[in-house]
């Protein structure tokens, strides 16, 4: 099932693309770019948690690559029992550091535990191109983590901001077997990719964002989401390209909320 475009563009070309991109998307034309056979290409990952994990993980790079690495951030207080975890994506030129100063506060207090990675290149893969190297990355620093921390099965989620909030609702798609929650902070658009599983999302957008435009993003991409029949928080709110603090808290307690 591939309901959305597939538009792998760059920050630079999104200007000039969005309004066709997002139009497209909307109408359900479902334009694809066939991905090479390779690791990561279907976008899909493998990880899961584990059960009998006792936490052992402290918290901190986890040492998977040189320079562009991966960063886990645990909860200060954590509640009894399997903790909820979120894969959290950084905007282009970002880092999983940076992506922490963003939201790992509301995160803590929410008793989440985040694990933030760094992309491969300038942005995600399948931002520019395709999937591939981001998201094996993502796999094996997945894997590390639940080898070394009790995580709640029902409770995992990936969120991210701007290029991010794209990747991780693409990724959230297709994982939906492995996200049962998604948080996408002023997402540009989706890419395609088959759909598995069955995800609730939420969504925030400024309504005076210039770089990623709400009207021609968000209000494209969750009435596609929801006529899809996906569950969907819309939290527009007055401001700009940023995840105001009050949002980062709001999402955080919806994610780590009990399942229904």
């Amino acid at each position: 099932m591939t309901d959305f475009i597939d538009r792998r563009i760059s920050r630079r070309q999104f200007g000039k693309t969005a309004g066709c991109a997002l139009t497209a998307l909307a109408l359900g034309d479902a334009c694809m770019v066939a991905n090479e056979a390779a690791a990561g290409a279907d976008g899909r990952l493998t990880a899961r948690p584990r059960g009998g994990v006792a936490t052992s993980a402290k918290g901190g790079p986890l040492g998977l690559a040189d320079g562009r690495d991966a960063i886990l951030q645990l909860p200060s207080a954590p509640a009894d029992g399997p903790l909820p975890l979120l894969l959290l994506l950084h905007g282009a030129s970002g880092s999983g550091a940076g992506m922490l100063r963003r939201v790992g506060a509301a995160a803590d207090e929410a008793g989440i535990a985040v694990l933030a990675p760094d992309s491969r290149g300038g942005t995600w893969d399948a931002i520019r191109d395709r999937f591939g190297a981001d998201v094996t990355f993502i796999n094996r620093a997945l894997e590390h983590v639940f080898a070394r921390v009790s995580v709640d099965p029902a409770r995992v989620a990936v969120g991210g901001f701007s290029d991010g909030a794209s990747y991780a609702l693409s990724l959230g798609l297709a994982n939906g077997d492995l996200f049962p929650r998604v948080i996408a902070f002023s997402p540009g658009f989706v890419v395609s990719a088959a759909v598995h599983g069955r995800s609730r999302f939420f969504v925030s957008h400024g309504t005076a964002d210039p770089i990623l435009p709400i009207e021609q993003c968000s209000r494209v991409i969750v009435p596609r989401l929801q006529s899809m029949g996906y569950e969907v928080t819309f939290r527009e709110f007055e401001g700009r390209h940023e995840v105001p603090p009050e949002v980062a808290r709001a999402a955080m307690r919806w994610m780590a909320a009990p399942v229904p």
